[in-house]
């Protein structure tokens, strides 16, 4: 019989925190009614034959709370930003001047609110999908460690070890979600 395989239980964390650093990232490009430079991170341009992040083609700063100011490093590229912004989705129309963008930052209705806390608790739910596979690999690796000859004390304290850890990573991505939410609905 081989030696039983020891379960990382670091690495089962780690990913479980990736999930929710994953979502936070997701969070950081809903739109809500505040500006924030991190709203364009989703934002891909078609420049030099790739397309790339906004931020690499582009100086992007907050000077006022509604209000998004992109400064553009090549005149050439004003056209592909602009559309790029168009088109992504956010609901912002930017206003050229040379190479600066003003990108003011409309209110939210009430409707809109509404969609983008929908989209939130899409996306929690999505990091808690991938904490819960996570979970059941782990588990996995407990019934693999099994047919190797780990005893059953150790099986029990690992899996109530991934379960904790589960446990705590929901409860992060429920916290983070709550927030977001407080944070979408504010008028």
């Amino acid at each position: 019989m081989s030696e039983p395989e020891e379960i990382d239980l670091d690495d089962i964390e780690r990913r479980m925190d990736g999930a929710l650093s994953a979502l936070k990232t997701e969070f950081a490009s809903l739109r809500t009614g505040r500006a924030s430079a991190s709203m364009l991170d989703p934002v891909m341009v078609e420049a030099y034959g790739a397309s790339m992040p906004l931020n690499q083609c582009a100086t992007i700063n907050v000077p006022e709370p509604r209000m998004v100011t992109v400064s553009v490093w090549d005149k050439g590229l004003i056209g592909a930003v602009e559309k790029a912004i168009r088109t992504s989705g956010l609901g912002i129309n930017p206003v050229v001047d040379g190479t600066l963008m003003r990108l003011p930052i409309p209110e939210l209705n009430e409707e809109r609110r509404r969609e983008l806390a929908k989209v939130a608790g899409q996306y929690a739910e999505g990091a808690r999908i991938a904490v819960r596979n996570v979970r059941k690999d782990g588990m996995d690796q407990i019934k693999k460690a099994k047919a190797d000859g780990l005893s059953e004390d150790e099986q029990k304290l690992y899996h109530d070890e991934i379960q904790e850890l589960t446990d705590a990573a929901i409860k992060k991505i429920d916290a983070a979600l709550e927030g977001k939410q407080e944070e979408i609905m504010q008028v």
